[in-house]
């Protein structure tokens, strides 16, 4: 079974890689997650905040940020509290890269045009293969228009790509008001691939104790439908490569997010649960899939189920939203 895909320009053996997450800074889980089967390895995001941060060698760089941007810049951990800094997240590239024969992509985590973006030439130096931007952002100014945010991120993604050879991804979240539009904007930009969606942690409160919590809380299938809707939307209509991301547990989300138009497939949450070797699991279960409904190729259903060939496009739009509604009824007794 051809279960082969070309994602960011890189010709991958399959779509299932796993996504930014703490698992790539333990170099026998690296290993683990390729003998599983991995076609790449995503590592996690270094922070805008560190970089400005051991560029200016003193913490109190931060605190002159404070209030330069709606979320606060003291608010941010401290450098101490992060896994790897610049020079050892460049370390530990280079020792994933050593220790794998599969595409390593880097990311960078940020929300402002700056020197800072100049890091990426110093992971392309070091041996990423690709890059993700990770644009996580939850504006707060209700002054800021949602069009200057666009603009940003776009501006961030050209000053990236003025800086590297190597393709880049703009991993987005889904808190803009016309996602196709700013998903077009950035193809044009040059962004080489889209990553749908990034996952904001939500806070809760203890109302006992009147403190905001902050808790991890691992994604399921149920978060898969809105990257669906937006894979299958953009799907055909973008000239980039399409990735998703939270949500995909099973080989039934795996079919499902390569019909909607997925070239790549990230793992976070479901290899955490049930850890590195779930990816074979999953592709053994996707070739399975593929001969029992008689598919010669991964090719052959991407993209089946995008807003342009599916049978009823209206079911990704306000016409399916409308007829939700008017069908329910009320259980009887």
């Amino acid at each position: 079974m051809d279960l082969s895909t070309r994602y960011l320009g890189l010709d991958l053996d399959h779509p299932l890689m796993p996504g930014a997450s703490p698992m790539v800074d333990d170099l026998d889980t690296v290993r683990r997650l390729e003998d599983a089967g991995a076609a790449a390895i995503v590592m996690h995001s270094l922070f805008e905040e560190q970089i400005r941060h051991e560029e200016s060698g003193a913490a109190a760089h931060m605190e002159a940020h404070t209030f330069a941007h709606g979320e606060a810049s003291s608010y941010f951990p401290a450098a101490d509290r992060f896994a790897l800094g610049p020079d050892e997240y460049l370390g530990q590239l280079a020792r994933i890269k050593e220790a794998v024969a599969v595409p390593v992509v880097a990311s960078l985590n940020g929300t402002t045009r700056g020197g800072w973006l100049g890091y990426a030439s110093q992971l392309e130096q070091g041996g990423a293969d690709a890059l993700e931007l990770n644009v996580y952002e939850l504006e707060t100014d209700p002054d800021q228009e949602a069009a200057d945010i666009e603009i940003r991120i776009t501006e961030m993604l050209r000053a990236l790509k003025s800086e590297v050879k190597i393709p880049v991804a703009v991993k987005l979240s889904y808190f803009h008001t016309s996602i196709a539009n700013l998903a077009k904007r950035l193809s044009g930009a040059g962004a080489d691939g889209l990553v749908l969606f990034n996952r904001f942690y939500q806070p809760d409160i203890d109302i006992e104790e009147l403190e905001v919590l902050h808790k991890l809380q691992l994604s399921s299938s149920a978060e898969l439908p809105l990257r669906l809707r937006w894979l299958a939307i953009l799907s055909g209509r973008v000239a980039t490569s399409l990735a998703v991301s939270g949500g995909v547990h099973t080989v039934q989300d795996v079919v499902k997010a390569i019909m909607a138009g997925a070239d790549a497939v990230q793992l976070v949450s479901c290899l955490l649960l049930r850890g590195p070797d779930h990816i074979g699991t999953l592709l053994r279960e996707l070739a399975q899939w593929l001969e029992q409904h008689e598919y010669d190729s991964l090719a052959q259903m991407r993209g089946s189920m995008g807003l342009d060939k599916c049978p009823d496009p209206r079911a990704y739009e306000r016409a399916q939203y409308v007829e939700t509604l008017l069908s329910w009824r009320p259980q009887s007794d």
